[in-house]
């Protein structure tokens, strides 16, 4: 009897803890949402050379400060205010096409703005060696 009543309580003891142990830990795709919402407002805001400080490092320095904030200005501009925005889809990566390896989350969001109706944003975020989610890329289609 104690044979088969040991390992039967090991297995539902780890089966009950597991998921509890599992829901603690984002996925990298809740992560980066999470990261990407404070950088978002910012954007949402127009404050262009703040998000532009919160960038990747790498992806910082390959668009420069100024090409960032006047080509925010611009795509924001035409687009008009924020009217609302919703998550569409997030996958996980590590290669994309032009950037190194590393550990990438690509978020599409559905996005209405006051003159540009049905558009789609799309923000890549990378996973710094600090283990913190950083924009690396920023389009509105």
């Amino acid at each position: 009897m104690t044979k088969i009543l040991l390992p039967l309580l090991a297995f539902i003891c780890f089966n009950w803890a597991t998921p509890t142990l599992r829901a603690g830990t984002p996925t990298p795709q809740e992560a980066a949402q999470a990261a990407v919402e404070p950088w978002l407002a910012l954007v949402d805001a127009g404050n262009f050379a703040e998000s532009w400080q919160k960038l990747d490092p790498a992806f910082a320095k390959r668009v420069g400060k100024k090409k960032w904030v006047t080509s925010l200005a611009e795509i924001r501009g035409r687009a008009g205010k924020l009217v609302s925005r919703k998550l569409k889809s997030a996958e996980s990566t590590k290669e994309l096409p032009g950037a190194p390896e590393g550990e990438y989350v690509v978020l599409q969001f559905e996005t209405v703005f006051a003159q540009k109706h049905a558009s789609t944003e799309k923000v890549t975020l990378i996973l710094g060696r600090d283990l913190n989610w950083r924009v690396a890329g920023y389009a509105v289609k």
